[in-house]
């Protein structure tokens, strides 16, 4: 989901708004320090999951997140500009990322 800015607000709601359909498949969310993830208790209280804080600057702890954000380089170089980009072409990407098979998913896909 595109989200307007990277307020604590906006991250938050795009996150319950997306794992919600999911809740009872959701145990975890792993992030980063970073203050987008400050109202990490009301996601906690929404998804019924832990949200856990990876050390900084420990990419490795969060290996899931930096292969799916190298994925996403692949439609998306690092430079681009999200305003611009519609809500539809970003599903069409998710779509195709989550129809993708996964090696760590014994080549199963995600969907």
């Amino acid at each position: 989901m595109r989200v307007d800015d990277k307020s604590a607000r906006s991250v938050t709601a795009a996150t319950i708004a997306l794992l919600q359909p999911f809740k009872g498949a959701v145990f975890t969310i792993t992030s980063d320090n970073g203050k987008e993830f400050a109202y990490h208790e009301v996601m906690t209280e929404h998804l019924k999951c832990g949200v856990y804080f990876v050390d900084p600057y420990c990419s490795w702890q969060r290996g899931l997140n930096e292969n799916t954000n190298g994925l996403l380089r692949q439609y998306w170089p690092k430079s681009t500009y999200f305003k611009s980009t519609c809500d539809d072409s970003v599903r069409v990407i998710l779509i195709q990322l989550n129809n993708r098979p996964r090696k760590m998913l014994l080549f199963i896909t995600p969907f």
